[in-house]
């Protein structure tokens, strides 16, 4: 599904805007089994939790959205899309799907399987034929107001929900779980993954843990959790700057360093931080 021939695929930036190097070793005792060690990691009574509990994978897309769209309220992106000059053609609903990238053909693709009829079918063969690139040829402000139309259809929210899940969500999450991480690095790989994409280059998800784990073990090798956390929001970082468009790193700096300073291993609230200089709280 992955396009290479266009830059790696970006969070929507409405605000001012390799396998591991051996086999890995057992975790340190006590950090699967929770308890005492989650509990020093992680802080609250919920630190065991990974974020595919519904209230921390709500955290998630909560966190997502400050950062995507300044705001806090996620569903209320099924309606958003716009080009936003970042090369990837139209970005589009909850995580920026984008018509350039291909994972916006795959949505839509989705949608007209459950739904034939709908409102955006008629724009797939000007989606294949855009994807790849920035063009906007066949699409245009039709194809904005079809998007709107959908956005209101509980079965285009839900395929908006499944494709996260099925691209994004799921594999970040499983692959942090082998990892050893708990709910932070979880979100951590995921929020990556969103602005990033799912590929093996050095900007892409892949190459991000890939470099990461040059400096640091994983706690699945052993390793200390919050170094190796430490290790992969700095090449996230690297990979954020090679682009213009990333050169504002707050969802970086100032939110996921934030809660890992603070030893929040678990992701739990109250969560406070900004991104783009605004402020946001996460109550409970």
């Amino acid at each position: 599904m992955w396009n290479t021939s266009v830059a790696p695929r970006k969070g929507n930036g409405v605000a001012p805007a390799a396998a591991p190097a051996g086999p890995p070793a057992p975790a340190p005792a006590g950090k699967a089994a929770g308890g005492a060690a989650d509990r020093a990691a992680g802080g609250a009574s919920d630190s065991a939790a990974d974020l595919t509990d519904p209230h921390k994978k709500d955290i998630a897309m909560q966190l997502v959205s400050s950062a995507e769209n300044s705001s806090l309220d996620w569903k209320a992106q099924y309606t958003y899309v716009e080009d936003i000059g970042d090369g990837r053609g139209y970005t589009g609903g909850i995580v920026g799907f984008c018509s350039g990238t291909g994972d916006m053909l795959d949505l839509v693709q989705l949608y007209t399987q459950r739904e034939p009829g709908n409102p955006l079918a008629a724009y797939l063969p000007a989606l294949r034929k855009v994807n790849g690139s920035d063009s906007h040829a066949g699409l245009g402000s039709g194809f904005v107001s079809a998007w709107h139309t959908a956005a209101s259809d509980p079965a285009f929210q839900q395929a908006q929900n499944d494709e996260r899940d099925r691209v994004y969500f799921t594999p970040s999450v499983d692959r942090a779980k082998q990892d050893g991480l708990h709910a932070l690095g979880q979100f951590s790989y995921y929020d990556a993954m969103v602005m990033h994409g799912p590929g093996t280059d050095p900007v892409s998800f892949g190459g991000i843990r890939a470099t990461a784990m040059k400096h640091a073990r994983t706690p699945a090798q052993g390793g200390d959790e919050k170094t190796y956390l430490n290790a992969f929001l700095d090449a996230r970082k690297a990979a954020m700057l090679t682009e213009a468009a990333h050169d504002d790193t707050s969802r970086v700096d100032t939110e996921q360093r934030v809660f890992l300073a603070a030893g929040n291993l678990g992701l739990n609230p109250p969560l406070s931080w900004k991104t783009y200089g605004d402020p946001y709280t996460i109550a409970r």
